[in-house]
């Protein structure tokens, strides 16, 4: 595993202050999956509840597999121990639909939010979301809902949310949120001298109402906003 602590707190700068009074949404997202978005994503999270003293919400839009759930357990010896699942949601309300509903025995339909549950991590203001995908039943489907109420809910209870979406490849996730984050940060491997998905990802997300903020390159450095217009004109 590579430590990637000095580039998170390199990136943690180089994303500059949020706005005053004002909790801040960061999406990280690669164009084609296996660049590393998802470990970018928890090292950031890792070191802002940890060195800067943030209360920090992971969230993992990989819905069916929980990736950051799932290498947060993994390594209780880097993170800590993950705490009992509680609810995601402080209002109910989550950032995705499940279709069709979920049938209850009084023949009402049971609340979405059944379905998201977080974990506090290590004991630090860390948390990191967990989707049940084995509470679907039958034929049902999952929906990012194009909204900003999770998210603007989710501001009022942590200084910072950290989502970390499905590479654009598998999944048009990224952009269905993208105009409801503060930054979209674009994940490229070290080792992939192609930048042209990228690019491409870059002018998707910007389509959708987006704000890419940068490019990190996992594993080696990370490059402030103006290194993404140079490369990626």
């Amino acid at each position: 595993m590579v430590d990637l602590s000095a580039e998170a707190a390199e990136l943690w700068a180089s994303l500059g202050p949020p706005a005053p009074g004002r909790a801040r949404a960061i999406q990280f997202v690669a164009a084609r999956r296996g660049e590393g978005a998802s470990t970018v994503a928890r090292e950031l999270a890792t070191f802002a509840a940890r060195r800067a003293g943030r209360t920090v919400w992971l969230v993992d839009l990989d819905l069916f597999s929980s990736p950051q759930h799932s290498a947060i357990s993994a390594r209780p010896d880097l993170y800590g121990d993950l705490g009992k699942a509680v609810s995601a949601t402080p209002d109910g309300g989550v950032f995705f639909t499940v279709q069709p509903p979920t049938p209850m025995p009084d023949g009402t339909v049971a609340p979405d939010s059944k379905f998201l549950v977080a974990h506090q991590v290590g004991g630090d203001r860390f948390w990191v979301t967990r989707f049940r995908a084995d509470a679907l039943r039958g034929k049902q489907a999952v929906h990012i809902l194009s909204s900003s109420d999770y998210w603007n809910t989710l501001r009022r209870h942590a200084d910072l949310v950290i989502v970390d979406s499905p590479s654009a490849d598998r999944s048009q996730a990224a952009l269905t949120v993208a105009p409801f984050m503060d930054q979209t940060v674009l994940v490229v491997s070290a080792d992939q001298p192609d930048v042209s998905a990228p690019a491409r990802l870059r002018d998707a997300v910007t389509a959708a109402g987006g704000r890419p903020s940068g490019v990190f390159f996992n594993r080696a450095r990370v490059e402030a906003p103006a290194f993404l217009r140079r490369i990626l004109p």
